[in-house]
């Protein structure tokens, strides 16, 4: 896939893993090793009708390999932005939150970088 890589800090991206999808914001690039430094916004899980979001507002940044994002579209990231500030829901700071997110890193990692994964 041949995607323009060239993010803007503020910049909304996605990362997506099978039916789960991180929207994160770009904090900053890193151009050699090419990295992108994100604040995760949400996760979310289109197995569900209607998708199960999980605001991640107050979990901890990520620099990953930058071709692994891909630019969010305005329109789906309004709108499920929306969702979540309509029930003013405050950031998850639960384990639960926290552990949702590591599992999601993981799996990404491993079905990109295998060389890289611990078995």
């Amino acid at each position: 896939m041949d995607i323009d890589l060239n993010f803007q800090p503020g910049q909304i991206v996605s990362l997506v893993h099978g039916d789960k999808w991180l929207y994160a914001e770009v904090i900053q690039v890193v151009l050699s090793p090419r990295l992108c430094w994100v604040r995760p916004l949400l996760l979310v899980t289109f197995a569900e009708e209607p998708p199960i979001i999980t605001d991640l507002r107050d979990a901890s940044d990520i620099l990953w390999p930058a071709d692994v994002f891909r630019p969010a579209l305005d329109t789906e990231v309004i709108t499920l932005l929306s969702q979540v500030l309509a029930k003013e829901a405050k950031p998850g700071t639960d384990s639960n939150v926290k552990y949702q997110l590591n599992q999601f890193i993981h799996q990404v990692w491993q079905a990109n970088f295998p060389a890289n994964s611990q078995s």
